[in-house]
């Protein structure tokens, strides 16, 4: 009744004039329901800052370039007609060691984003990450399993580890899906008690790993953190066509993540295959979350926030929701791995988490524009 009330008072017009009373709040509430009425507005604005983040953080560090000397080797780099303006030591830095970094970054943040967009309209659960599963601890035990076998092998510059958080993360969630998918419980809820007793199972295997690690425990433990230290372009040639390949998989099934947000029933109504899309949408999601963390470790957060960020901007639809999420995720996490570097080479996954989760609870405390998932 109130909510009615206020905004009649915002809609009413000055009697005797023909000014319309306008509060505050409904200015803002205009502005959201403009951006959200354009989401290609939101996106444009979403890439131009993603390239104005990329290019700064590719730009700074311990041997700072002027961007105007890193936009001319990146361009050079694709071939372009640029003078030469900067040391060989200056290309070398942007090429070998903070191009490959920054997009990483951007293609983990984007699949990150991506899944935990999809994790959350999948199960109707604003608190579901791409970890929710149990993802991040069958990483997290394949990873340390890997560093316990007296085995060192590397292929493509892919190391034991990630290839064991690549199948471990898979490998949990395929038990969960095979697990919780039966049973007198509701599916979906059947799915998360399920993937919270496989992850509990899982931690516990990964405590008892790290406490038989010995020497090798500071190893485990920054892939639990998170970090882009070890990115090269063969390794990004690797997972990107995973991440970008699955993300676009899922963005191709928008409508059908659209008609599952709205309940079993209604997505049955509306021609979905309830049980095969969620298959697939699970399995698709798991993959580029696997994808991202064989490459980044464990980085927290992003598949969290950026969602609900988005989705605060461009309202619930997830035919924006989801590239959306991709752009956001991308940008907070080339900026977290900027101040990583700056802050003398920390874990990422610190960096977001304590700049993340302050951040999401003001957003959530003092926005206003409606909120929907």
């Amino acid at each position: 009744m109130a909510s009615g009330v206020r905004h009649a008072m915002e809609a009413a017009e000055v009697t005797g004039g023909a000014r319309q009373l306008v509060l505050p709040d409904s200015r803002v509430r205009r502005g959201a329901d403009a951006i959200r009425r354009r989401p290609g507005l939101l996106a444009a604005l979403g890439l131009a800052v993603l390239a104005i983040a990329a290019l700064v953080a590719v730009a700074a560090g311990t041997v700072a370039i002027a961007p105007a000397d890193t936009l001319g080797i990146v361009l050079r780099a694709l071939g372009l007609p640029v003078e030469v303006s900067w040391s060989p030591a200056a290309e070398t830095i942007v090429l070998d060691l903070r191009l490959p970094r920054v997009l990483t970054a951007v293609v983990v943040g984007a699949g990150l984003g991506v899944a935990g967009a999809t994790f959350q309209g999948l199960l109707r659960n604003p608190l579901a990450d791409p970890y929710v599963l149990g993802t991040a601890s069958g990483a997290a035990l394949g990873a340390a399993i890997a560093v316990l076998v007296p085995v060192r092998v590397v292929i493509l510059q892919f190391g034991l580890v990630n290839a064991l958080a690549f199948v471990g993360a898979l490998g949990a969630v395929t038990v969960v899906w095979f697990l919780g998918r039966g049973g007198t419980l509701a599916p979906l809820t059947g799915l998360l008690l399920t993937g919270y007793a496989v992850g509990s199972l899982l931690a516990a295997g990964l405590a008892m790993t790290m406490y038989l690690s010995g020497a090798n425990l500071r190893q485990i433990v920054g892939f639990l953190l998170g970090g882009l230290e070890g990115s090269s372009w063969l390794r990004l040639a690797i997972a990107a066509p995973l991440v970008i390949g699955g993300s676009a998989a899922i963005l191709a099934r928008a409508r059908a993540l659209d008609g599952l947000l709205l309940g079993e029933e209604a997505a049955a109504h509306l021609g979905v295959d309830v049980r095969r899309e969620r298959a697939v949408l699970l399995g698709l999601a798991s993959l580029v979350t696997a994808a991202a963390v064989a490459v980044s470790g464990l980085i927290g957060f992003i598949g969290l926030v950026a969602p609900h960020v988005v989705r605060l901007l461009a309202g619930p639809s997830a035919r924006a929701v989801v590239p959306l999420s991709a752009v956001f995720g991308a940008v907070l996490l080339v900026l977290a791995d900027l101040g990583a570097r700056l802050a003398g080479e920390i874990p990422v996954g610190v960096v977001t988490a304590l700049i993340g989760a302050p951040f999401f609870l003001v957003l959530l405390r003092r926005a206003r524009l409606g909120y929907e998932l």
